[in-house]
């Protein structure tokens, strides 16, 4: 982890237990530490996440909770962990929707998002916008759309790798417009967004509090959301369903799992609990720091979310012919 996300996550620790109140402490599940896995590394959005919610249920219980990273394989490793651990509350899993997506692009990973884990809650969501570099002068869908009928195969866009939400997020987008932009895949996002800014790739799909930054000093133009809704943070910015998009709905998503067959009423318990943390004012400024909404909700809508996902990016990796690296 770098030294900026190091204080950025000691920042938000001391907000935490600023914020804590010792009446809203409740008898933990045992003496031993629950265990959120993280398979990420650390000092990423899901890693920074899972440290607000564990330090609040920490608090909340007066039980130990670890954060234990386990990144690698495209996070598989970490999944498998939680896959195969004893379904006591003991162990859990905070992830992102690319623990759905890696499935039908990995058909060995080896775990079933499905059958292999219990949603507890969904945690947050992240808005994902289309941006250009401005040497395209384009500053419209209808813009972009019309550069790239016109030009089929020319156009170029940079994604932080195969399977990732951006990239994905892209071929959705070629597919519901019938356009050819070529993918230029990147080992991470730093030198995609790099290439971006100085013009060698015209275009790419960015989480929006990074791009965020990169508009407002005018190196990217921001053209549209790929949420249902328009961002508080960049109210401005339509969504393409907006522009004619039908149906277009990518964002990023981050869900609590525990791993199968836990009993209901821990689970409830868990929930709520979750829930409750997420509706917390220094979790919801913490969040925002990082780009994202707090979500919270029952676990059903979550489950629902898991099989949706994996239905559609079967589909679109199956349609778009999306190999892995």
């Amino acid at each position: 982890m770098n030294i900026g996300r190091r204080r950025a996550v000691a920042a938000m620790t001391s907000l935490l237990c600023a914020g804590s109140s010792a009446g809203s402490r409740a008898q933990g599940l045992s003496d031993r530490p629950i265990t959120i896995v993280v398979p990420f590394t650390a000092g990423t959005g899901i890693d920074i996440l899972a440290r607000l919610v564990g330090e609040h249920l920490r608090q909340r219980w007066d039980q130990p909770v670890v954060i234990d990273n386990k990144p690698g394989a495209s996070g598989s490793i970490g999944t498998q962990t939680v896959a195969r651990a004893t379904p006591d509350g003991h162990t859990l899993m905070m992830t992102a929707n690319t623990f759905v997506t890696n499935v039908p692009l990995y058909p060995n990973i080896g775990y079933d998002p499905v059958a292999d884990f219990t949603p507890i809650a969904k945690a947050a969501t992240g808005d994902l916008v289309l941006t250009v570099n401005p040497a395209l002068k384009i500053n419209a869908v209808a813009g972009f759309l019309q550069r790239a009928r016109a030009e089929p195969g020319t156009m170029k866009y940079a994604s932080p790798g195969v399977g990732t939400p951006q990239h994905l997020f892209m071929e959705l987008f070629k597919l519901a417009t019938k356009i050819d932009v070529v993918h230029v895949p990147y080992r991470g996002s730093a030198g995609a967004v790099q290439d971006v800014v100085a013009g060698h790739v015209g275009t790419m799909v960015m989480p929006l509090h990074t791009a965020l930054p990169l508009e407002r000093t005018a190196k990217i133009k921001l053209l549209a959301i790929g949420s249902d809704k328009r961002s508080p943070q960049a109210n401005d910015v339509p969504t393409l369903m907006e522009e004619g998009i039908t149906g277009f709905n990518v964002d990023l998503w981050y869900g609590l799992f525990a791993p199968a067959r836990m009993p209901a009423d821990l689970v409830a318990r868990l929930n709520s609990e979750v829930n409750a943390i997420l509706a917390l004012d220094p979790v919801k400024a913490a969040l925002r720091e990082q780009g994202l909404v707090p979500a919270g909700g029952p676990p059903q809508p979550l489950a629902a979310l898991v099989r949706a996902d994996l239905a559609k990016w079967q589909k679109v990796i199956r349609d778009a012919n999306i190999k892995p690296e």
